[in-house]
């Protein structure tokens, strides 16, 4: 009787000393756990990864990282806990999208407060009817009209005029709600005269603007008088987001 109450006395102590140990050990397993980190290559498709690190920067714990070579600027490197590497893959993907492909049209159109003469296509236009309540050119004609396709954030240059004589440049920065974009578009256009001989060729800057307009809108960017005569050059464009 005594060796059994004995024995019960030996196993209660020792099971006091052992839970608390495996609790402990438990404890710790799992608090090593939470903080094993994951490391992940991002490859990415359409953004550099300059552009968008300090964008996940907020994303990152305090043993966490981000890393990326400017030798190779499509490749992101993250080291961090298994649930923020989770979140950073998710915000990643929301940056890693294609950018919008802009289709714009151009008319280059020369006013004259002379020769009221009109070609046939302007006859209806609605701007030119607008513009003839607000300048004072009587008359309208279609030097020059071309498409241009560019790709948010990036410069496109096109040659305009019967002799090639204007030179226009755009540069488009999409912004705003998905449902309602604008598409912010900075222009440029130039004359260039191309002397006889050897001399350079002479750039006269004559509309230089930044717009505003919404896809599908078209709108008159700008007036230049020509040689200060009765004559002007008017730039109508209009931009549309395309798939």
């Amino acid at each position: 009787m005594k060796k059994g109450a004995i024995a019960l006395v030996a196993l209660a102590f020792a099971l006091s000393i052992a839970v608390p140990v495996l609790a402990e050990n438990a404890a710790q397993e799992q608090q090593a756990g939470s903080k094993a980190l994951r490391t992940e290559i991002i490859k990415l498709k359409y953004v550099r990864a300059q552009d968008i690190q300090n964008l996940i920067y907020s994303y990152v714990s305090r043993d966490g990282h981000i890393q990326f070579s400017p030798n190779l600027p499509a490749v992101l490197v993250v080291r961090d806990t298994r649930e923020n590497v989770e979140r950073i893959l998710a915000a990643v993907r929301e940056l890693d999208v294609k950018p919008a492909d802009i289709l714009y049209t151009v008319q280059l159109v020369l006013g004259s407060e002379t020769d009221a003469r009109t070609d046939a296509e302007l006859q209806n236009d609605p701007v030119v009817k607008e513009l003839r309540q607000l300048l004072r050119y009587k008359g309208y004609t279609l030097l020059d009209s071309t498409f241009v396709r560019v790709v948010n954030r990036t410069d496109a240059t096109v040659v305009l005029g019967p002799e090639a004589e204007f030179e226009f440049s755009l540069e488009p920065d999409v912004a705003g709600d998905v449902r309602a974009p604008v598409i912010r578009t900075s222009v440029r256009l130039t004359k260039i005269a191309r002397p006889a001989g050897e001399k350079p060729l002479v750039v006269t800057r004559l509309i230089e603007s930044s717009l505003n307009i919404k896809s599908g809108e078209r709108t008159v960017v700008g007036v230049s008088k020509l040689d200060g005569g009765d004559k002007g050059l008017i730039l109508i464009i209009s931009g549309k987001i395309v798939d």
